[in-house]
């Protein structure tokens, strides 16, 4: 008679980066900022939003514009018409060579 042990499936884990977490290694209280930033904006802990404001710098003459992270329409440049981003389905898609920074509050 051969005795069969029933042996628990592992915990599922949570892989942040390098590090793995596991179910109950994580603080619920003050959880880490990476797993946070993953959920979804109204499943995190405080509720905010993905999108944001961001100041874009046209290739041709450094000019700066304010676009919208999400825009839903082409936006160009004020001074010289270059096209600046490109909508998608969700973020929007700077065109290359223009370099951008997130606005502060």
């Amino acid at each position: 008679p051969r005795s069969c042990t029933l042996s628990q499936p592992p915990p599922p884990f949570a892989v942040m980066g390098k590090q793995l977490y596991g179910i109950g290694d994580v603080d619920l209280l003050h959880p880490p900022a990476e797993l946070e930033a993953r959920k979804h904006k109204l499943k995190r802990k405080i509720q905010t939003p993905n999108s944001f404001f961001m100041d874009v710098k046209c290739p041709g003459c450094f000019n700066i514009t304010t676009v919208f992270s999400h825009a839903q329409t082409v936006v160009i440049c004020g001074s010289c018409s270059t096209v600046l981003c490109h909508p998608t389905g969700g973020k929007a898609r700077l065109t290359e060579g223009c370099s951008f920074r997130k606005k502060s509050d």
